[in-house]
């Protein structure tokens, strides 16, 4: 039996509340968590949730798109963005096939259905995301101190 002492460090209180208060990456997560759930609430009637709305939107572009660049775009590891798409894929919302020049890679596009849906959640997202910025001041200056983080 080990009689072995652990060093338990008491922090006061008082550094509990500064780091409540201070904590940048507190206040971002706590942000991006509300965020999300009003969203998501927006997003509903399509059965769709903003993280979807973003991949979809990632993939409307001219050209079919490599998971790497998605999940740089989106800030996503390869597998979290793999899991993500399986459910879209079963909607039928995008595809996902066999890159042309590397055979390895996958590429990644809108489906008929994923555009039309897509074109059924941007005006909800549009009204939804004019409210938050009318919401906090200077909306530019937020964005670009997030992007700075980023």
């Amino acid at each position: 039996m080990s009689t072995r002492k652990v060093l338990r460090l008491e922090l006061p209180h008082a550094t509990t509340l500064m780091v409540r208060d201070d904590c940048l990456c507190l206040h971002v997560q706590r942000a991006a968590r509300a965020l999300a759930r009003h969203f998501d609430t927006v997003f509903r009637p399509l059965d769709l949730t903003n993280g979807q709305f973003s991949l979809l939107m990632s993939l409307n572009r001219p050209q079919p798109a490599s998971i790497g660049d998605v999940a740089e775009l989106l800030a996503m590891d390869r597998t979290t963005l793999t899991a993500a798409l399986k459910p879209l894929q079963r909607r039928g919302l995008v595809k996902v096939t066999v890159d042309k020049q590397d055979k390895r890679s996958r590429r990644l596009m809108l489906t008929p259905a994923g555009h039309a849906l897509l074109g059924k959640a941007f005006p909800l997202w549009k009204t939804a995301h004019a409210e938050v910025e009318r919401s906090i001041s200077g909306p530019d200056v937020v964005r670009a101190a997030l992007r700075a983080l980023a």
